[in-house]
């Protein structure tokens, strides 16, 4: 998937949204062509050669060295995430795998980690946002993915696929835009993922805001952040979420969504997990 297109690509969109004056360069009079920076002014701005620059544009570039990455970088005001999807598409291609990746798992300390989390949403997201786990707070707030065939637990086919999601997630389209957003930063990771490749595929067809998105680019790393979810039980909810990288497995992501103590979202979960707490089962007694 990440191919000398998506170098193009990437770099023309990022070129694009940059104007002169956000770079810092003067106003030339020329009629400008094209929106945003020319290469040229990408070129001067990265001390580098406008011959250079279009080669690497056009992913035609063998090997630039860190310095020019940087000094690219740097030209087209990218942030660190940018950056690293940027070195990603110039990564020489790994060797085709003969066999598919093996199925992610959540070591059983993380299951417990999540089942201790009672009191509020928690669950642990996978390559192409594949949920691996979710405790029971996280199934009642979000959806029960539990209940559904295990290739359709995914983050991005629920916000994107679901018509209750744009009932229910707050922020929808800002949410469903960045979930994009992590899509495309997959898939400089993992150009080689078949899964991955598929749903894009199924995306694109079935999604109608989804094309735009993806081709824009752009990409995130999401860390921390505010959620909004509309339940038709217990009305709004607002958490502070936090996205921790477990150690020892970078492709996997534990997500929290915290409470202020007190709050309204706090009562309302504290019902919710009342209502949907299981009942204790009662030994049978003998009659006499």
């Amino acid at each position: 998937m990440a191919s000398s297109s998506a170098v193009s690509d990437f770099l023309r969109r990022r070129r694009a949204r940059l104007t002169p004056e956000e770079a810092g360069l003067p106003a030339d009079g020329r009629v400008r062509r094209v929106p945003g920076l020319r290469r040229d002014e990408v070129a001067r701005l990265a001390g580098v050669s406008v011959e250079y620059y279009t080669r690497l544009e056009q992913g035609r570039a063998a090997n630039p060295s860190p310095e020019v990455i940087d000094n690219v970088a740097r030209a087209l005001r990218l942030d660190a995430t940018e950056r690293e999807h940027l070195l990603d598409l110039l990564a020489r291609p790994a060797p085709a795998r003969r066999a598919p990746a093996p199925p992610q798992r959540v070591r059983p300390g993380l299951h417990l980690m999540l089942e201790t989390l009672q009191h509020v949403p928690a669950f642990v997201l996978g390559r192409r946002t594949d949920v691996l786990a979710a405790n029971r707070l996280a199934r009642m707030v979000i959806i029960d993915f539990e209940a559904m065939p295990a290739p359709q637990r995914n983050m991005a086919r629920y916000y994107l696929l679901d018509p209750e999601a744009r009932e229910r997630v707050g922020d929808w389209e800002q949410v469903a835009a960045e979930t994009v957003a992590v899509l495309r930063l997959e898939a400089g990771r993992h150009p080689d993922d078949r899964r991955l490749r598929d749903l894009v595929g199924e995306l694109m067809v079935r999604s109608p805001e989804f094309p735009a998105w993806w081709n824009d680019h752009r990409v995130l790393r999401r860390t921390h952040g505010v959620k909004r979810y509309h339940h038709p039980d217990v009305g709004e909810l607002v958490f502070a979420y936090e996205s921790l990288e477990p150690p020892g497995d970078p492709d996997q992501t534990l997500c929290v969504y915290n409470v202020e103590p007190g709050s309204p979202t706090a009562e309302s979960l504290r019902l919710l997990a009342d209502w949907t707490a299981p009942q204790p089962v009662r030994p049978l007694t003998r009659g006499r």
